[in-house]
């Protein structure tokens, strides 16, 4: 861009970052649009691990998976963001209760991140003008947490999720892959040591090595993402009584003593989401599913996955009980 020199860009840089506090989020952070050679590398592997189970999409568009120049044509930045959503409420810790993940007790988090992109896109058009770009959660082939990390918004931790020395790593990522040239931001060292918390505590096994998940041993995984009744009994009563998603990776994490309550009234606890007994998500009918899961996370699951999780999660409770001598 004409005139766009490094001073100019590094206070856009600046104040882009605080136009993103001023949205909302809690940290954002830059890296050069480039080809994701290394991060490439790793992928390719899992998926020939077969480690990403049916999530067929994964092995597609690998090419723009790993170019952002083949999402945005001409992309010369990317601009990562990490929205909190980590809301001060315990889960239930009753086994009768049906556990669904933090992150979805609130409003479907595709849709309120990408609104705050959208803001963020225009302030950045009425900075430096027109700009050619695209926004990003969860909805295109974008390796989202190796961005954040090449932007020095976290590390890749050993239960694969990235993790932020401020504030753990309850929370969302987005992007905005642009064609305006700003400074990147380096990544930060890994702070995991010798931990392993995650790996210890996973009751699947899922996490068959530091850094590495198999998909299919995922609670997450098996309770959004599999399709069907064929997940193997012995991963059914290890799954105990979640049924949508898994947070135990994340509560046992050390960092996470640095989660604090989001700003965001959208991610609060919808009504029963928290606390509901198994017995009364039994008895929830298809129209009483699409109205209750309305804009919400949980719906991604269908109802038929719905109802397997929840009788999943029922017969592991009435074994336990016929288990524990009275």
């Amino acid at each position: 861009m004409p005139g766009f020199d490094e001073h100019a860009q590094q206070r856009l840089a600046q104040a882009l970052k605080a136009e993103a506090r001023r949205l909302g989020f809690d940290a954002c952070g830059i890296s050069k649009a480039e080809p994701l050679d290394e991060e490439a590398r790793r992928l390719e592997a899992w998926l020939k691990a077969g480690y990403h189970g049916t999530m067929y999409w994964m092995e597609r568009h690998f090419d723009k998976r790993i170019d952002p120049t083949r999402l945005v044509e001409g992309a010369r930045s990317v601009i990562s963001v990490l929205h909190n959503y980590y809301q001060p409420v315990a889960h239930d810790p009753s086994p009768e209760t049906g556990k669904i993940s933090r992150y979805a007790w609130g409003d479907d988090y595709h849709e309120v991140l990408k609104e705050k992109l959208y803001q963020l896109f225009a302030w950045l058009e009425a900075q430096v003008g027109e700009v050619h770009g695209r926004a990003f959660v969860d909805s295109a082939p974008v390796m989202d947490k190796a961005w954040a990390r090449r932007s020095g918004l976290g590390w890749i931790g050993k239960n694969t999720n990235l993790i932020n020395r401020r504030m753990g790593s309850f929370f969302f990522i987005g992007e905005l892959i642009v064609d305006v040239p700003l400074p990147p931001d380096g990544p930060i060292p890994d702070y995991c040591g010798t931990c392993t918390r995650c790996i210890d505590a996973c009751p699947t096994g899922a996490l068959v090595q530091p850094y590495v998940l198999d998909a299919r041993r995922c609670i997450s995984y098996l309770t959004i993402e599999h399709r069907g009744d064929d997940i193997p009994p012995e991963l059914q009563e290890k799954m105990g009584n979640w049924i949508f998603g898994c947070d135990i990776c994340q509560d046992v994490c050390p960092w996470n003593k640095f989660k604090y309550a989001t700003s965001e009234p959208r991610f609060m606890p919808r009504p029963g989401l928290p606390d509901t007994p198994l017995e009364r998500w039994e008895e929830l009918d298809l129209e009483a599913f699409r109205q209750k899961f309305r804009k919400n996370a949980v719906k991604r699951t269908k109802f038929e996955g719905f109802k397997r999780n929840v009788r999943i999660a029922l017969q592991n409770v009435r074994r336990d009980t016929l288990q524990t001598p009275e």
